[in-house]
């Protein structure tokens, strides 16, 4: 028993030390797409309205059971690192008829904001399902994407680290 936790605590601790070689050896990172949408009360929202800021960008519906179950985990690392200026940006997409997001995120019980209608931001940054998630740095240089709702997914932390550094 023993040995398997002390087996599974070297794994972790090389998953980590590997990804921390990759961001510090990692200096050529793509610019993030601009993009301007509306919210749902019809308001303008882009991304250059976050310039200088550490964003997490996250792509999803209201449909989405895997949006679901991974918006608790991006507000959890918002909410750790809140003072670091971070901020969580969703852009809302295929939804359906009638759909309300916002109204949505507000039910889950969280306050960041979303654009609606995000098609074309979508097919700007390549997006080919729910839920897709930035990790967009104060350079506004995405260093990280994940696809997965994998919420013990010790990336997403370690890319909330990274985006967060001056």
């Amino acid at each position: 028993m023993k040995t398997l936790t002390l087996l599974k605590t070297v794994q972790i601790m090389l998953v980590v030390s590997m990804i921390t070689a990759f961001f510090a050896n990692s200096t050529d990172y793509p610019k993030a797409p601009d993009w301007q949408l509306k919210t749902q009360a019809g308001e303008n929202i882009s991304l250059s309205d976050y310039q200088g800021q550490p964003v997490i960008l996250h792509f999803w519906a209201t449909w989405c059971p895997y949006c679901k179950k991974l918006q608790p985990k991006l507000v959890a690392l918002a909410k750790k690192y809140q003072d670091s200026g971070i901020k969580i940006v969703a852009i809302s997409f295929n939804e359906d008829e009638g759909a309300q997001p916002q109204n949505e995120l507000k039910i889950r019980g969280y306050k960041f904001i979303t654009a609606i209608n995000g098609e074309p931001v979508v097919d700007l940054y390549g997006v080919r399902g729910t839920p897709t998630t930035f990790f967009i740095n104060r350079r506004g240089e995405a260093i990280y994407k994940s696809t997965s709702s994998n919420v013990n997914n010790p990336n997403l932390e370690l890319a909330v680290q990274e985006i967060i550094k001056p």
